[in-house]
């Protein structure tokens, strides 16, 4: 207990800078250069931290980057990321520049302090989609040069595991007409993907049967053959309201894989 006090207390008075609005894509494409941008809060201080790439949610459509309080002054580096978002663009450029930026992450995440052995991937709703679809469809992280399986974890918050509800109506379906396709995480699960922390709102509160479509993630996991995959309920959250609670989680998983 003394020695965790006195790690929360060392990464409390660190010292942390930020830098807004740093393009990660070359995609000549007017609406990437508008969208494709990230923020990095970073220690000043410290060595080989810990990062987290976040993911907004806002199912798709909308949503812009932001560092929530709870990542603050905790000795992580902070990649905040923005996407292009349907309908002005496709589903495979909004997974794409998620790879890309994750992409970036590892080719620039020690300029800022962080290490690339502890590369965390994380976001809400449809950040947690696009976290585990880069995390478990190889190829997209594959076109630049990484290899998936070099994320220390996945956590995805409330995270679609089919695909995606807004790709469904596009194609005219409604969210009750489930879909599992080359755009559903459910269609890569396999037995050696990265650690993956699901975390999900209560199920009686949740965005469209959420929680079950986890369930059946993490089952399927499983079954696969995945040694490290775990399941949290945030009971009595909402789909919207269990993002804050989850950090704990996410915290938590940060320390286990980093020692610390």
């Amino acid at each position: 207990m003394t020695l965790m006090l006195l790690c929360c207390t060392l990464a409390a008075m660190a010292q942390y800078a930020r830098i807004n609005d740093i393009p990660y894509s070359t995609d000549p494409d007017p609406y990437a250069q508008e969208r494709c941008k990230l923020d990095v809060y970073y220690p000043t201080d410290v060595k080989d931290a810990p990062v987290v790439v976040w993911f907004h949610g806002g199912g798709l459509e909308a949503g812009n980057k932001h560092i929530d309080a709870e990542l603050e002054n905790c000795g992580y580096v902070i990649v905040s990321v923005n996407y292009r978002l349907l309908p002005k663009a496709t589903i495979d450029q909004c997974i794409d520049d998620a790879a890309a930026a994750v992409a970036w992450t590892f080719k620039h995440c020690t300029e800022y302090n962080g290490s690339t052995s502890k590369i965390f991937v994380t976001g809400h709703s449809a950040g947690g989609y696009l976290t585990d679809m880069v995390g478990l469809d190889k190829h997209w992280l594959a076109k630049y040069g990484v290899d998936a399986d070099s994320i220390a974890a996945l956590v995805p918050f409330s995270a679609q595991v089919l695909t995606h509800y807004n790709v469904r109506k596009l194609r005219g379906l409604t969210p009750f007409q489930p879909v599992i396709d080359e755009y559903a995480p459910l269609s890569f699960c396999r037995p050696d993907a990265p650690p993956i922390v699901i975390i999900s709102g209560d199920r009686e509160l949740e965005l469209y049967g959420r929680y079950e479509e986890q369930a059946y993630f993490w089952r399927l996991l499983k079954m696969v053959g995945h040694k490290d995959v775990e399941i949290y309920e945030m009971q009595g959250y909402n789909h919207g309201e269990m993002a804050h609670p989850a950090y704990h989680i996410l915290k938590k998983t940060i320390k286990r894989i980093c020692g610390k």
